[in-house]
């Protein structure tokens, strides 16, 4: 819900996008980051994986908050855990006028990229080639860090403390006599 009142704040709001094309169905798909000033939920991110790049799209800072670096905290935790997963390649679309915003981080239009229009304004599309996190997560980790809630890989937990509970539903079937 902070993540789609900041959304409708700034996209809605301010941007005058219509509901259909803000909210796409791709959320429930989707890692969602939010940024707190205080108690106060302030920005967000959206961030959609595919097999061998993630697409980092749809910043929001709410309009009292846009004098603060929150958007540039953001971006780099989102940078950050595109890395943890392994990922080195982010893939963008920025509004034309926001393009040294994201320079800031490397992203820039690739060979090739496109110019086009969706939501009454101008994007390009951009990129971010970067290095996997030396301790990415993969297949061969910890299977207990696996299952450890998105982005919180480095915290204990709740399946691990189950597993000090001795084995009460065996998978292995008894032998009848």
């Amino acid at each position: 819900m902070r993540v789609m009142t900041i959304r409708s704040a700034v996209y809605m709001a301010e941007q005058e996008c219509p509901y259909d094309e803000e909210f796409d169905g791709n959320d429930f798909s989707a890692t969602h980051l939010i940024g707190y000033v205080g108690n106060e939920p302030a920005a967000c991110l959206r961030i959609r994986y595919f097999a061998d790049f993630v697409k980092m799209e749809r910043l929001a800072v709410r309009r009292e908050f846009r004098k603060t670096r929150l958007a540039f905290k953001v971006v780099r935790a989102g940078i950050e855990l595109c890395r943890a997963k392994g990922y080195r390649k982010i893939y963008g679309h920025s509004q034309k006028r926001l393009l040294n915003f994201w320079s800031r981080f490397g992203f820039r239009p690739f060979e090739g990229s496109r110019e086009f229009v969706f939501s009454d304004f101008d994007y390009v599309e951009v990129s971010l080639d970067m290095t996997p996190h030396p301790e990415a997560i993969s297949i061969g980790v910890d299977p207990y860090i696996m299952i450890r809630p998105e982005g919180r890989w480095h915290v204990p937990g709740i399946l691990e403390r189950s597993a000090i509970r001795p084995v009460t539903r065996p998978s292995v079937a008894r032998a009848h006599a």
